[in-house]
């Protein structure tokens, strides 16, 4: 494997994801909304203060839950899709260069430009919370690596769509789809099933940390030491039962998220013709 190569594309996919205007509009979205979230208590007293904090820490992560997957699947879906259609594809295919090396490279340099975009917008939102005072830097640092795993896990699903997918306007549906179903059926579908079948917490928690979305959500609510009734019954009963490991078994998941659909992308992109 040539890192010289994989370094080129990269360089390549960053160029061209920092000029695309959806990619710009997504991170002034999400800049703008995770800015006004976090100015939206400026209280006087220390105990609305802590409130005020708490419920800001809730809106952030009910915001990443939503924007989030929405960038990293559509990011990842139209990135080989897109250079299929226009012949650029073809192009790189022609070069000394392996398909390892391009999933590779076009993979970092998308990766960088999302994580680029999350912290642009997470640093407004933690300046705002420090001209409040709140003091959770910890809490909150912790938060965006999770929001950035997220972000990663979410866009090597895109890419596994990306390349099964022969159009862009497929992928683009295929992304939607999955945003939809992991926002919609991975959270309020696990709480209906929970209450209508009566789960036990063990198989209520057992199918939220399938859910990426889910294991985001419990590792910032945990962790920012907001008000732990987010978490709902399944991270309650998980915080009681693994404790100090709870955080570590939610990180491995998420890293399981990134590899896993990368990996699968990159067998089934070495097989295509």
């Amino acid at each position: 494997m040539d890192f010289t190569n994989i370094w080129t594309v990269t360089h390549k996919e960053l160029r061209d994801a920092l000029r695309n205007r959806w990619f710009l509009l997504y991170t002034l979205i999400f800049g703008g909304l995770a800015l006004a979230l976090s100015m939206t208590a400026q209280p006087d007293i220390a105990f609305t203060k802590l409130a005020g904090y708490d419920r800001t820490v809730t809106s952030l992560v009910n915001l990443v839950l939503l924007f989030v997957p929405l960038m990293g699947l559509m990011f990842g879906a139209t990135s080989l899709a897109s250079d299929q259609e226009t012949g650029v594809l073809n192009t790189l295919l022609a070069q000394p260069i392996t398909r390892t090396e391009i999933l590779l490279g076009k993979y970092f340099g998308v990766a960088t430009a999302l994580l680029s975009s999350l912290i642009m917008g997470f640093g407004l939102a933690g300046f705002a919370l420090a001209l409040d005072g709140g003091g959770r830097v910890k809490g909150y640092a912790v938060m965006i690596v999770f929001a950035c795993l997220l972000g990663l896990a979410m866009l090597s699903v895109g890419f596994l769509i990306s390349t099964i997918s022969q159009k862009t306007s497929t992928a683009v549906g295929g992304a939607l789809f999955l945003w939809l179903f992991f926002v919609l059926v991975g959270d309020l579908g696990l709480i209906g099933a929970s209450i209508v079948m009566e789960l036990p917490l063990e198989t209520t928690l057992l199918i939220a940390l399938i859910s990426p979305l889910q294991e985001f959500k419990m590792a910032s609510i945990s962790t920012t030491q907001a008000s732990l009734d987010a978490l709902g019954p399944a991270g309650l009963y998980a915080d009681d039962t693994f404790g100090g490991l709870f955080l570590p078994l939610l990180l491995a998941s998420l890293l399981l998220w990134i590899f896993v659909p990368l990996g699968a992308a990159q067998l089934v992109f070495a097989q295509r013709k």
